[in-house]
């Protein structure tokens, strides 16, 4: 998929953080954990990041967040690492869902690296 001008959220970015966490636990998605980096020289409001057990629940949680979002009215900008499904990365502007195979996760420890933002409560988890 291509880059194009960086477009305007069609919805609120905790709407969007939102009904990501809920198509992630619709697949079973483990350790939900959304950063707020909105105070940070971030690339985005918000992060969410979980993990999942294997390659083929990498892949569903990553199209139930697009397919969610997209009955909502948002529009995914930028995906990455799909064909790979280790870890994918769904970029809706303000807010970016990682998705992570439970070793990549492990290896890369993102919530390490952006350990100065707070933490947002998901609700039920």
């Amino acid at each position: 998929m291509t880059r194009s001008a960086r477009p305007v959220p069609a919805l609120p970015a905790r709407d969007v953080l939102q009904i990501a966490a809920e198509a992630v636990r619709s697949k079973k998605g483990e350790d939900l954990v959304a950063l707020d980096l909105s105070t940070l020289q971030g690339v985005a409001d918000f992060f969410l990041i979980c993990t999942a057990q294997s390659e083929v629940q990498v892949k569903a949680i990553a199209e139930a967040v697009e397919e969610k979002l997209r009955e909502a009215g948002a529009r995914v900008w930028h995906i990455e690492g799909l064909e790979g499904r280790r870890w994918v990365l769904l970029d809706y502007v303000d807010v970016v869902v990682h998705v992570f195979h439970t070793q990549t996760r492990e290896y890369y420890l993102l919530e390490r690296l952006w350990g100065d933002a707070g933490r947002v409560d998901l609700g039920v988890d």
